[in-house]
Order: structure tokens, then C-alpha cells, then sequence
């Protein structure tokens, strides 16, 4: 600035500073809700980001393997490589949930590499033991933990066991149940470490384990002087050498090699879940908190821009004396820096016990897989601080948004008010036909595809709408305008000429109540969709009234006596699994995982009914499979297709099908006959029996149980539809992740909703004290405003729920063939908290003005 009148003779960057520092003091109220908005947008997205960082760092827990310095291990990844349009192959991969199993002959090859002092094969299999379950294990594998005899000695022979600390004492005889089988074992020793372990002579365990010439793992023990980096080469080494592949077969292009895991991977041959587990929850985490930083962004830039657009004509007044655009954008972007830094800082600061808070949640509702760790080193306490600059970041630039129209027109011109331009308007529009189209195209898709377009549709229309609030304001009021004319008497007469009159200002007051109601809607009305429908669809399915479960296995021919037993009118045994499906999607190579049911042909469309149209269930045999209809239009297959997939251990195969079935949400998209699954299965998982009756009454209970000794007999609604329920491993992961997103973004929000109206109301006591001076009494404008609050929250409801309800339609048709579904508690919650909020947003502002008889504005 050169010497405007009026202006000192300063350095620019003093009069800049001057400038922000006088009107951050003079706009308090105005700037601290925009703090609100900061200090919540920079809790939120520092929690998200400790999430992500977290389970970036996340690795199985080192149990059973906490003594050995490698372990040798199957390669629990699966992989597929195709060509996408018009690029260069690609390759993707996923975890496997199914043990991939070493070829016994690993352990002599690792037994003589040079530095090693043991190689101990483990190997793990279900026991039943006095009523529950257990774990076997070869005694050898005990030293891996370490875990010693605390009591009494190792066993030496067959018919000996070790058990954990409180299960027996030694020289007791127990009968353990193994494979189905039956055998008593005296105890010899109590070991330290789980109590629900058992161990057994070495010859002993091979036997009862089965997978003859494999092993689930083997423990490396490295000898004195010799490090574990060293050690990890010479077995990696010497592994290669030998050309050593896991057991088993595995699809064209995946490989089969062996994994040396050290250090946190030791965990990963222990449990198989969590390395699934932890990149689904980093997918999870990744898509939610790309939306929480949208919709932020969304909120503050709408916060900042309302917190400035009451003070266009001070900011134009300043032009008219002189400031420069180049000044005035500096002052404003250092307003809003200083601003925005202190409440990034807290917010920073808050994300902390936020996170806790996540993590604490995720754990209560039994989310996370067992076994799966989620680290948190001091140093992680520092990634919050990106989010703060990122806050910080999206503050100024909102702030250089807002007064760029009065930073670069003619001083002349500053203090005149404009209407939103028609790019604004050509902008809205195309992006809400782009929202329009993708939630069509979601229609078609299947799958992944679907759900990402219509995720696509939801934020393309949400922008849309930010863009078009005037225009939906306008409309908005030619619809609402005459009922408050005709039936709000003079208050309803106020409130419909100031909203027609200021569209701007209520499509900025429309906006953040279109957020929240949008993401809200969505996020919770589409878990809750196929949550309904597949509980509808699990309830049709099963037929049976009691599940029968045998921990070590069901007795050999307890599955011919139960269904002998009267009463009994079928019995299907079922195991649960997953497989594996390679698929191109849109040109791009696409695994998914998915839980499979393995069931009995026998009797299995009186315990089961899956509503098949096509072929037969009965026809399940072992090299054949059943399809839901919608997998069945995805692969395009039909009764007597072969179809391609793998088993959960990374065994392809080719299956015919037999069967064609509705219900996919209540039994899964594929069925496989039980002796199939239990071939590619870990075989830890207990053995569970569906049984139908023709009364189901307590004494044909009783009598399932005596015909079936050792096994658990029950016959609730939810234990029957826990075994025949097939749901995604993640569902668990994504309800908490989701209904956590959905609270703090709505907590969030309505904030922004609460400090846009109330920097609008304050903006507005001149106009109102004008009012009041001109005749209109408290009661008057008590109404006006009351009806105004009821216009925009009715607008934004509307407008949010409609924009929710495209989307939501393309992706409830595409997955579940229904209309969508929000439970009403939901519904009347969100209601309930716009209206409160937009309410509290209008009137309380202003009461000032309303109070006495003689306003002073």
C-alpha cells in the first residue's frame, strides 16, 4: 500500500499484521465458531490418522513362537495377475484364513543349516476335553514359547499327556476326544502357559493331527553366537536351494514358496486372521476417513466463508481506502492462520483420548480378530501434527476463498454485493448430473463396483448441492413461501420475504444440514440395509431347529444315530470356510475373500433352504458347487457351468455346478459339500450339526444329545442361526468403524450447522433491531424466526434425504434387490437433532434484540 488516506507509512507486513490482529480481536464471537469447527475437524481427522497409523504398524502377537529367533512358514497370500485395458499386467494379492501347510521334509533341510541349534515342527489340532475345547500340540513345540513343566514330567509315551495349568492334576486319566474319536490319556505333567493347551508325545501327535507329511509350522532355535539377521539369510538360503514349496497346489502365477518370518512376524503363523484382519481395517479406515476429511473440508470452508461473508463490506470498505488485494489477502489468510493454529493445536491434542476412545469401542464389540496387535509407540503421538498443518492448510485456503471476489474487483465495486455466478451454478449442475449417472451405473454393477459408485454418486451430489444452496434456497421458498404466508399470519409473511429475499444466506444455512443428514443417511442406511435383508434372508434359511456342537470332532456314525433319533426329520453337518474368487472388474484384476458353508447332501434341504431355482443341493459332492443367483449372473454361470475359484488354503479348482439358490445373503454365495471344505479348512474349527424336528420339543433334545455323547446340544434362535449365518469376516469392523464415523461427523457437523446459523443470526440484529424500531412486536419475530428455522431445517432434511435416497436405491437394487432400510430410531434421531439444532442456531443469537422494549441493536 502507498500511502492510501488515512494509512501510516509501513512496511506491507506490518499493516497486514495489523490489520488481522484488530479484527480477530473485534470478531470474537464470529471466530470462535470457526475454532469450534477447527478444533472438532482437527480431532477427527487426527483420530482417524492415529487409526490408520496404528494398524499400519499392526502384526499378529508373538505367543507360541516367542522363543524362537525364525519361523518357517506357508505363504498366506494368494495372488492373481491379469491385463487391465490398455495397460501393463497387474498383479494383486490377499490373505488366506486356511493354514497353508509346510511339506514335512522342510525340517530336515532347515536342521542342517549351519548356525541352527534346533528346527521344531509344530503341529496343531482341535481336542474335546471334559465338555470344551482344546488345543493339541506336539510337547517339542512347548520350547518355542517357552513353556516348561511346572508339575510332574513330558510325556514319553502315547498314551501321555501335559495339560495347561488348572485343567487336571498329574496322574489323573481324562478322555480326550480327537477327530471324533475318544481316547483316555493319563497326565504326566501341567505346563505353564494357556490352560487350554495339551500336549503329547511327538509319534503321538503326528498321528492325531492328520495332513500326513506336513506340518503347520516350523520354530528355528538359532545355536550360540549366532544372530538372528545372519541366521535368517543361511535359512532363506538354503530354503530356495532346495526348491521348497508349501503343500498343496496353487493357481498359475501364485506362488507357493515359504515364508522365514522373524521378529513381530513370527505372530503371523500363529494367527491366521490378523493379516487379513489388519489390511481390511486399513481399507476400512482408508475409505472413512477420505470421507470424514471431505465432508470437513466441506464444513470449515462453508463455516469460514459465512464467518467472513458478514463482514463483505467492512472487507470492501477497506479496498475503497486504499488496501491493496494483495494486502488484504494477506491479512485475512494471517486472521484465519493464527485462528486456525490454536485450534488445530487442541484439536491435536484431543484426537488423542478420541482414538482411545475408538480403540476401546472396536475392542468391546469384539471387532478385531484374536491375536491381532495394534501398536501405539510414543513416536506415533506426532502424526496428528500433519493433520493439524492440513487443517491450518484448508483454514487459509478457505479464508483466501472468501474474500477473493472483494480482493480482486475495483474499489469502486467492493461494497456491492453480488449474486452467485452462473459458473457457480453450471458447476452444481454437472456435478449433480455426474452424481445422477454413477448412481445408474451402480444399478448395473455388482459387487465392489456398485458400492463404489454409489459412494461416488453420494459425494458427487453432496458437492452438487453445496454449490446449488442458493438456487435450492430459491426454490425451496416458492414451494414453502405461500403455506407460511397464508397460515403464519405476520411472522410467517417476515419469514417468507427475508428467505426469498436472501437465498444466499439460507443455502449457506442449507448446506451443512444437507451434509449430515446425507452422510448419515448413507452411511448408516446402507450397513443397515443388507444387515436386514441378510438376517431376513438367515431367518428363511434355516429350517432347523437345533445345532448340535463336538469339540475334537462328531463321534464316528453320531451323525447316522441322530438322525435315527424319533422326532428327527433331517440333519445336515456343516462347516464353515472361505474361498477365494479371482475376478477382472472393470479391466482390473480383483481377490475376493469369502465365508463358504460346507455341508452334507443328505437331508440338507430339510435343515437348510437357501430357495434354489435352479438343479438340486442334494447333487453336492466333492469337485461340484452350489451358486447364489446373483454370483450365478456375475460369472455367468448356470446348473452344469464349471466355475473357477479357490479354497481357503490357495488350492484352485474347478467346480461344477449343481445348484442355482435366491437367499445369497442368508447362506452365502457359494455352498461346497462338507467333506470338501473340511479338506482345505485348518481343521481347529469344532464340527456342528443342524438338526430339524417335527416338534422340537426337550425330549427330542435329550435324546439328539444321548445319541451323540460328549457333543452340546442347543436350540435357541440365535445359537441355530450363528451356525448356518454366513457374514463377511469385516462386518464387525465396519459397523463399529462406520456408527463411530457416522457419531463423531454428526456431533461434528451439527456444531457447523449450529455455527453457521448462529454467525448468520448475528449478522442479522441490525436488520432485526430495524424491525423492531419500524413496529414489529417480540412476538412477531419470534414467529418469523421460528418459522425460518422450520424452513431450513425441512429444506436441508429434504434435500439431504433425497440426495442420500439415489445413491442408497442404486446400491440397496444391486446388492439385496430391496428398497433401502433405516430403522426409525435412527431416522427420528437425525431428525430430532437438525431440528434442535436449527433452532438453537436461530433464535438464541439474537435474544438480545428481542428482549426489552427499546432495541440498541
Amino acid at each position: 500500500m502507498r500511502g492510501g488516506a488515512g494509512w501510516p507509512h509501513t512496511p506491507r507486513t506490518k499493516v497486514t499484521a495489523l490489520l488481522a490482529t484488530r479484527a480477530a480481536r473485534t470478531h470474537r464471537k464470529a471466530w470462535a465458531a470457526v475454532l469450534a469447527a477447527l478444533v472438532l475437524t482437527s480431532a477427527l481427522l487426527g483420530t482417524f490418522a492415529l487409526a490408520v497409523g496404528s494398524a499400519a504398524l499392526g502384526h499378529a502377537r508373538v505367543e507360541r513362537y516367542a522363543a524362537a529367533d525364525l519361523v518357517v512358514a506357508g505363504d498366506q497370500n494368494t495372488r492373481y495377475t491379469a491385463k487391465p485395458w490398455g495397460s501393463e499386467p497387474e498383479t494383486v494379492a490377499v490373505g488366506l484364513t486356511e493354514r497353508v501347510r509346510v511339506p514335512e521334509r522342510v525340517v530336515g533341510v532347515v536342521r542342517r543349516v549351519p548356525g541352527v541349534r534346533a528346527a521344531v515342527a509344530d503341529r496343531v489340532f482341535a481336542v474335546g476335553f471334559r465338555g470344551g475345547s482344546a488345543v493339541g500340540r506336539p510337547w517339542d513345540a512347548a520350547r518355542l514359547a517357552p513353556y516348561a513343566v511346572r508339575d510332574g514330567r513330558a510325556p514319553r509315551h502315547a498314551g501321555e499327556v501335559v495339560v495347561g495349568v488348572g485343567r487336571a492334576r498329574v496322574g489323573e486319566r481324562v478322555t480326550l476326544r480327537v477327530g471324533g474319536a475318544d481316547a483316555a490319556y493319563r497326565v504326566v505333567g501341567v505346563a505353564e502357559g494357556p490352560r487350554a493347551a495339551v500336549y503329547f508325545d511327538g509319534g503321538q501327535a503326528r498321528r492325531l493331527a492328520g495332513h500326513a507329511g506336513t506340518v503347520d509350522a516350523i520354530g528355528v532355535v538359532a545355536g550360540d553366537g549366532m544372530g538372528a539377521d545372519e541366521l535368517y539369510g543361511r535359512v532363506r538360503d538354503a530354503v530356495d536351494a532346495a526348491g521348497l514349496r508349501g503343500a498343496g497346489a496353487r493357481a498359475e502365477g501364485d506362488s507357493a514358496g515359504l515364508r522365514v518370518l522373524a521378529g513381530d512376524g513370527r505372530g503371523a503363523a500363529e494367527h491366521l486372521a490378523a493379516a487379513p484382519a489388519r489390511t481390511t481395517m486399513l481399507e476400512i479406515l482408508g475409505a472413512v476417513a477420505a470421507t470424514v476429511t471431505l465432508i470437513a473440508v466441506l464444513v470449515v470452508s462453508s463455516t469460514i466463508v459465512q464467518a467472513l461473508r458478514q463482514r463483505a463490506h467492512e472487507l470492501g470498505l477497506l479496498r475503497v481506502v486504499g488496501a491493496t488485494p494483495r494486502q488484504l489477502r494477506a491479512a485475512v489468510g494471517r486472521e484465519a492462520g493464527r485462528i486456525a493454529v490454536a485450534a488445530s493445536a487442541l484439536g491435536a491434542v484431543l484426537s488423542v483420548p478420541s482414538y482411545v476412545a475408538l480403540r476401546a469401542l472396536l475392542n468391546a464389540r469384539g471387532a478385531l480378530p484374536t491375536g491381532l496387535e495394534l501398536p501405539f509407540p510414543p513416536w506415533l503421538l506426532a502424526v496428528p501434527l500433519l493433520t493439524t498443518a492440513l487443517t491450518v492448510l484448508v483454514a487459509r485456503l478457505s479464508a483466501l476463498i472468501a474474500c477473493a471476489r472483494t480482493a480482486k474487483v475495483r474499489p469502486a465495486e467492493a461494497l456491492r454485493e453480488s449474486p452467485p455466478g452462473t459458473p457457480r451454478r453450471i458447476t452444481g449442475l454437472v456435478l449433480l448430473g455426474l452424481g445422477v449417472t454413477s448412481a445408474g451405473t451402480a444399478t448395473l454393477q455388482h459387487g465392489q463396483a456398485a458400492a463404489a459408485a454409489a459412494s461416488a454418486a453420494a459425494v458427487l451430489m453432496v458437492i452438487a448441492c453445496a454449490l446449488l444452496g442458493p438456487w435450492i434456497a430459491t426454490g425451496a421458498m416458492r414451494v414453502l413461501g405461500a403455506p407460511m404466508r397464508r397460515f403464519g399470519g405476520p411472522g410467517g409473511r417476515l419469514a417468507a420475504a427475508n428467505c426469498t429475499a436472501a437465498a444466499p444466506r439460507l443455502g449457506a444455512a442449507i448446506t451443512p444440514i444437507v451434509l449430515v443428514t446425507a452422510f448419515a443417511v448413507v452411511q448408516l442406511a446402507a450397513g443397515a440395509t443388507l444387515t436386514h435383508e441378510a438376517r431376513a434372508q438367515a431367518r428363511e434359511v434355516t429350517r432347523a431347529d437345533l445345532v448340535v456342537r463336538a469339540d475334537g470332532g462328531l463321534p464316528h456314525h453320531a451323525l447316522k444315530r441322530i438322525r435315527s433319533v424319533p422326532g428327527v426329520t433331517g440333519a445336515t453337518e456343516v462347516v464353515h470356510s472361505t474361498l477365494v474368487l479371482a475376478r477382472k472388474e472393470a479391466g482390473e484384476p480383483q481377490l475376493e475373500r469369502l465365508p463358504v458353508l460346507g455341508v452334507t447332501p443328505e437331508d440338507v434341504t430339510r435343515t437348510l433352504d437357501p430357495d434354489v431355482r435352479e438343479g438340486t443341493l442334494t447333487a453336492l459332492r466333492p469337485g461340484r458347487v452350489a451358486l447364489s443367483a446373483d454370483r450365478a449372473r456375475t460369472l455367468d454361470a448356470k446348473p452344469g457351468s464349471k466355475v473357477t475359484l479357490r479354497f481357503g488354503d490357495g488350492t484352485p479348482a474347478r467346480l461344477r455346478v449343481v445348484a442355482v439358490y435366491e437367499r445369497g445373503l442368508g447362506a452365502g454365495d457359494f455352498l461346497l459339500s462338507r467333506d470338501e471344505a473340511v479338506r482345505h479348512t485348518s481343521g481347529t474349527t469344532p464340527t456342528q450339526v443342524l438338526v430339524a424336528t417335527d416338534n422340537n420339543s426337550p425330549r427330542t433334545a435329550r435324546a439328539v444329545a444321548a445319541a451323540a455323547p460328549g457333543t452340546h446340544v442347543d436350540g435357541t434362535p440365535e445359537a441355530v442361526r450363528k451356525a448356518t449365518h454366513v457374514e463377511p469376516e469385516d462386518q464387525a469392523l465396519g459397523e463399529v468403524v462406520t456408527a463411530a464415523a457416522v457419531a463423531a461427523i454428526g456431533a461434528f457437523t451439527a456444531i457447523a450447522v449450529l455455527s453457521t446459523l448462529t454467525l448468520i443470526a448475528v449478522g442479522r440484529r441490525p436488520e432485526l433491531t430495524l424491525l423492531r424500531r419500524a413496529g414489529a412486536a417480540r412476538a412477531q419475530l419470534h414467529r418469523m424466526l421460528h418459522a425460518e428455522a422450520a424452513a431450513t431445517a425441512l429444506t436441508g432434511l429434504t434435500v439431504g434425504a433425497a440426495v442420500a435416497l439415489i445413491p442408497l436405491l442404486a446400491f440397496s437394487l444391486a446388492f439385496t434387490g430391496t428398497l433401502p432400510h433405516l430403522p426409525p430410531t435412527q431416522a427420528i434421531l437425525i431428525v430430532t437433532v437438525v431440528a434442535a439444532t436449527t433452532v438453537a442456531g436461530t433464535v438464541p443469537p439474537v435474544w438480545r434484540v428481542l428482549r426489552g422494549r427499546y432495541p440498541t441493536g
